[in-house]
């Protein structure tokens, strides 16, 4: 076991590993929600998911128009297609909500999300930390001589392999922004 209590070699699903599969017939979804930026916003959007028992995966919000005062949140969520359904609905009627997006069946969508991963480790699992973070793009923003730092961005899947394969050599921490999710081509949202 590592500092995060995850065996070495697991593929034992954790914040700190590849996203569980999911039970079937459920979706996991990634909805843009466009909303005023007026303070409580963010807790009446989180209110409505946890008052009615919805699973959040990620969420990001940041404001995207200071003259206009509007905020994007961006939610990664997992249920049924249904009740997909039912919290879009139930978010497009609150007052404080301008647009929902379900950006996974809207067509193609670009997700990225930026991690730091420390890794503690010395010898040859130094050396395969560092071969390793070549090969996912990871920058090392910090290093000591037992440790390094790495910073990821990429798709959540490249980011969970990337995890994956640094447990065993060492993980210690992990700390991740969330999805933050845009449709391609020309139109918005």
């Amino acid at each position: 076991m590592n500092a995060l209590n995850i065996p070495q070699g697991s593929t034992a699903h954790s914040a700190y590993s590849l996203r569980p599969t999911l039970p079937e017939g459920e979706e996991r979804r990634t909805l843009a929600v466009l909303v005023r930026n007026e303070a409580g916003v963010l807790a009446r959007v989180i209110g409505l998911f946890s008052g009615r028992g919805y699973n959040i995966e990620s969420l990001t919000v940041s404001e995207t128009d200071h003259a206009s005062r509007r905020s994007r949140i961006t939610v990664v969520t997992t249920g049924e297609p249904a009740i997909i359904e039912q919290i879009k609905a139930q978010l497009s009627r609150m007052v404080v909500v301008i647009d929902v997006h379900d950006l996974t069946m809207e067509g193609p969508s670009v997700e990225r999300e930026l991690a730091l991963i420390k890794v503690a480790c010395t010898g040859e699992a130094r050396v395969e930390a560092l071969r390793m973070s070549q090969v996912f793009r990871a920058s090392v923003v910090d290093t000591t001589l037992k440790s390094f730092v790495f910073e990821l961005t990429g798709a959540p899947d490249k980011i969970d392999a990337f995890v994956e394969l640094m447990a065993p050599l060492g993980l210690v921490d992990v700390s991740r922004t969330g999805v933050a999710a845009i449709k391609r081509g020309p139109d918005p949202m």
